[in-house]
């Protein structure tokens, strides 16, 4: 399947990165099967960086050899398992569950401003679940480890911008 990485760089070697925040899935490298949701993330990444550069790096991921050999998690959506999971991660506590590769919605800011509404205790987790039901959603995969690296191969890059 292919997957796609939105940046300032190509990005032709994947690697674990830790990042300066926290994040849904915990610290790895992240892609999307969706094309534009990369483009948005390119332009994100961007204004962070203060560049110019919008690229987006197309990678073959082998879902199959990974399903047979690496701990996959995925959350086919938004539902009480996924909201505990990015809320723990994005905490900064680590998950019980010992995974390599994590699949599933993504929790962008208009969905993290209706988490923060369940973490500071104004939603309780079936109000929360209900308003992201309705939530456009995105997908993500971490690469978590560096054993679900080599099932994630370089394809191209694309610039986008700049």
């Amino acid at each position: 399947m292919e997957v796609f990485h939105g940046s300032d760089i190509i990005v032709d070697k994947p690697q674990i990165l830790t990042a300066n925040r926290l994040l849904d899935f915990g610290e790895g490298f992240y892609t999307t099967s969706s094309y534009e949701q990369a483009k948005r993330w390119a332009q994100k990444v961007s204004i962070r960086r203060k560049t110019s550069a919008q690229i987006i790096t197309k990678y073959n991921f082998n879902l199959e050899a990974a399903q047979k050999n690496l701990k996959i998690i995925e959350f086919l959506r938004p539902d009480q398992e996924w909201l505990d999971f990015i809320t723990a991660c994005r905490n900064g506590k680590l998950p019980l569950i010992d995974y390599d590769i994590a699949i599933g919605p993504v929790a962008n800011d208009t969905v993290y401003s209706t988490i923060r509404l369940y973490e500071t205790g104004v939603l309780n987790q079936a109000e929360t679940v209900a308003r992201l039901k309705v939530e456009t959603i995105g997908n993500q995969i971490l690469f978590h480890t560096a054993a679900a690296l080599p099932y994630c191969k370089f394809l191209n890059a694309e610039q986008i911008y700049g």
